[in-house]
């Protein structure tokens, strides 16, 4: 083969190998990109998760003052019945 062939031959195999090589360091920025992204909807997640919970242990807080409130509001309205001389009790 000539010299010119072999010029050729390398060149290609120049270009294929640094393809190869860019292609990689794609992947790999991609791969970054999308690991550094999971971790911020993971973060994200808890974050939401624990103001679920904070929410949610208020809103159990007001269940238990409404249901003490209604016990009270019962109370009241028992004696009340008990005062009231149109009562029927």
């Amino acid at each position: 083969m000539s010299t010119w062939v072999w010029i050729v031959i390398a060149i290609v195999v120049i270009v294929v190998v640094a393809a190869l090589v860019f292609g990689r360091r794609v992947r790999e920025k991609r791969l970054v990109q999308r690991r550094e992204k999971a971790h911020e909807l993971r973060q994200e997640a808890d974050q939401r998760t624990q103001r679920a919970e904070e929410r949610e242990a208020i809103a159990q807080e007001h269940i238990e003052q409404a249901r003490s409130e209604r016990g009270e509001a019962a109370k009241v309205g028992a004696r009340a019945d008990r005062v009231d001389p149109d009562s029927d009790n």
